[in-house]
């Protein structure tokens, strides 16, 4: 595993930040829907014959935490897909397992449906976790797997911030909290449209059953995917935000997770938890290299 510093290379040309439409805000356009056990998953496919590059963003989340590396890496030729995670954005409310594990099944779902016989997979947050999963289920159509400041391991959480925790996620005040929380996890160079961003997310957290799934991913634990990092035999990615408040120590977690999967690290300075939104061509950049090379 090495670990490296982030630089940006002259591998893609930065995209004009209006091709990131193509990963709307929930509601702004009409997403194509995969039927799962339970419920339905909405995502948006920009469609093209390149390489199928699967995202799924992180936890409270939806396809829009992709609306700026996504073109860049459909400029550099490939399928983007990005999904609305179970009960995020325009996906359904009526699971009944909203775990890391489950979102992965529905990463295998969306591949197979797709009908490509290879894909990549990038994940953040919570969805690192279901990167896994999905590998270990997919060893021969998953290339490879990209994990943005993932939480993969199956660290038990602080008595105290468990306390925290569950006194502020309730309704009516638990969007807004999750919204300001949400907006503390951008660092050195947060997008230009964090705030009304933010307001969608709260907007759309409000709605019957989102809230509520939410809370069901942030309590749901990772071991079932941590469990099958042994059957992950794709190359691994690990890209960190420097300053991520969400680890104490991004650097050594991002190593602790690169090591388990024989993978490498790639820090992004000052970055916070979405290093792909702050510094989206650096890190599109990273991406498309580490596919090309294969590795």
């Amino acid at each position: 595993m090495m670990n490296r510093t982030l630089q940006a290379t002259s591998l893609i040309a930065p995209a004009l930040l209006s091709l990131a439409a193509f990963v709307p805000p929930a509601g702004a356009a009409n997403p194509k829907f995969l039927d799962r056990p339970g419920g339905r998953i909405a995502y948006f496919d920009s469609g093209g014959s390149g390489p199928a590059v699967i995202c799924v963003p992180g936890i409270g989340d939806t396809a829009a935490e992709y609306r700026f590396p996504g073109p860049l890496l459909m400029r550099a030729g490939y399928r983007v897909v990005s999904m609305d995670p179970r009960g995020m954005g325009e996906s359904g409310v009526s699971f009944d397992d909203y775990s890391a594990a489950a979102v992965g099944s529905d990463i295998v779902a969306l591949i197979q449906s797709l009908g490509v016989q290879q894909a990549y997979v990038v994940g953040n947050s919570a969805a690192g976790a279901s990167a896994v999963w999905a590998a270990a289920e997919m060893p021969e159509q998953i290339r490879a797997i990209v994990l943005i400041d993932p939480f993969v391991l199956d660290a038990p959480m602080s008595p105290w911030l468990r306390a925290v925790l569950w006194t502020a996620m309730h309704r009516p005040w638990g969007p807004w909290f999750w919204s300001a929380y949400y907006g503390s996890l951008y660092k050195a160079a947060p997008p230009a449209d964090l705030a009304e961003y933010r307001d969608t997310l709260e907007a759309s957290l409000k709605e019957p059953g989102r809230f509520e799934a939410l809370k069901a991913m942030l309590w749901a634990s990772k071991a079932p995917c941590e469990a099958r990092i042994g059957e992950v035999h794709a190359p691994a990615l690990v890209i960190m935000g420097g300053a991520d408040p969400d680890f104490s120590d991004p650097k050594a977690e991002a190593g602790r997770v690169a090591d388990r999967l024989h993978g490498r690290v790639v820090m992004v300075p000052g970055a916070g938890h979405y290093p792909h939104v702050e510094q989206p061509e650096m890190v599109a950049n990273e991406i498309v290299g580490f596919f090309k090379a294969g590795r």
